[in-house]
């Protein structure tokens, strides 16, 4: 099967392409072409990492979770009983290796084992992940056909062709990078990640890999990415669709020289946990930024709930109503479909004390359309690229914040030819 001609790129990219990530000592990548589903397509990435690296990880929630998201998980939780030597994180894109039974298991043992094999690794110091079509045959012989050549070309700075080779029906690759300090020793932390469509809360069809040379210890790690995943990957949607091979992992290989962190409350681990979620978040967004068909950036901010899960039940409430990104994506300052979307959420809410905002444009209090608001505001301000709506509901104190996009007939053309 021939490959695809690629997308444009989305309109809504950040600015100078992907960035130049630090090289992170202890991790060395590699990527070439397979064929898993396309020829002459780089689709596969191998991570090698350093032995006495901290690694934690959080997956999708899918009843239907795919073989290798099963397979990390069942690692993950036998880790304290596995030793300290090295990993490797495998990844192909084509096939998400989901729905597939048996067969499913059999193809993650086969790559995971030829990949321990061919870097002399622990089989269960493997993580694997695949991310494209569901339900489809795997042979393994696609990936271990192609490993030994891919460890000759293991490199500290081969993270951006990493990146490339995870992405489907991504139109950029999203990376993310930030140094900082802790006391006197500097740490760098770097990312990438890979996901367009099927993002919704619960995570999203998103691999995401951040890798950092800070010292930290395990549980400290799987703390911190668990608990920054509700603010970041899980806050992000373009179709309220989770997938069933969401996958993010974080490494860190103690390499910085810093005194290990193992106790979150220190301020060396505030430190790292600020410039840790900024590199979260800044990848999430770029997820809704290359939401398939996306012309919108939006961020629905809710404020004034009694809790903040009711805030973040009216955010996204708001965020995955087709009814709203349509009118987003038509330039519509269709309010009233804000309004639908307050009274369905299951969140507490009073007419009367609600209000809603179009940036800084009041539109709604009291129950009713504001004296001040006029159409032809609305309007001009829904020309923007980057929108924000905000809803008050005058109950409490409490806030939550969703990112999305709008939703255009690019999308529906996406998908409809995206297994053919």
């Amino acid at each position: 099967m021939a490959a695809k001609t690629a997308p444009p790129v989305s309109p809504l990219a950040p600015a100078g392409g992907f960035p130049d990530l630090p090289v992170i000592d202890g991790v060395r990548f590699a990527s070439g072409a397979a064929g898993v589903r396309y020829k002459n397509r780089t689709d596969v990435m191998l991570a090698e990492i350093s032995a006495g690296a901290s690694v934690a990880g959080v997956f999708t929630t899918s009843a239907t979770r795919s073989a290798p998201v099963l397979d990390c998980q069942a690692k993950l939780a036998a880790l304290p009983q596995s030793g300290d030597g090295g990993y490797a994180i495998v990844v192909n894109s084509g096939n998400s290796n989901a729905f597939t039974g048996k067969a499913g298991d059999m193809t993650v043992e086969a790559v995971t084992t030829e990949v321990a094999r061919v870097l002399g690794l622990a089989p269960d110091h493997v993580f694997s992940a695949s991310t494209g079509v569901i339900g489809e045959p795997f042979p393994p012989e696609r990936i271990t056909n192609i490993l030994e050549d891919l460890c000759t070309q293991l490199d500290p700075e081969g993270a951006e062709g990493a990146a490339r080779a995870i992405m489907t029906t991504d139109t950029f690759p999203k990376g993310a990078c930030v140094e900082t300090r802790l006391g006197d020793t500097p740490v760098k932390i770097a990312g990438f990640a890979k996901g367009s469509g099927m993002i919704a809360p619960d995570m999203a069809t998103m691999l995401a890999y951040v890798f950092t040379d800070a010292a930290i210890a395990q549980p400290i790690l799987q703390e911190m990415l668990s608990d920054m995943t509700k603010r970041t990957f899980n806050a992000v949607t373009v179709d309220s669709d989770t997938s069933t091979s969401d996958s993010l992992m974080a490494v860190a290989t103690g390499k910085a020289g810093n005194t290990p962190i193992t106790d979150r409350t220190s301020p060396e681990a505030l430190a790292f946990a600020q410039a840790f979620e900024s590199v979260l978040k800044d990848l999430a967004l770029q997820l809704v930024r290359d939401g398939e068909g996306a012309t919108k950036f939006v961020e629905v901010r809710v404020t004034g709930a009694t809790n903040e899960g009711d805030a973040m039940k009216v955010a996204r409430s708001i965020a995955d109503s087709p009814l709203v990104k349509t009118a987003l994506a038509g330039e519509d300052p269709n309010w009233g479909r804000v309004v639908m979307a307050v009274g369905k959420s299951g969140a507490q809410a009073d007419r009367d004390l609600l209000s809603i905002h179009f940036g800084d444009i009041l539109v709604a209090e009291n129950g009713w359309v504001a004296e001040s608001y006029k159409e032809e505001l609305g309007a001009a301000y829904m020309k923007n690229q980057e929108l924000q709506i905000t809803v008050d509901l005058g109950l409490g104190t409490a806030t939550g914040t969703v990112w999305t996009c709008d939703l255009t007939h690019g999308y529906i053309t996406i998908n409809a030819d995206y297994r053919s």
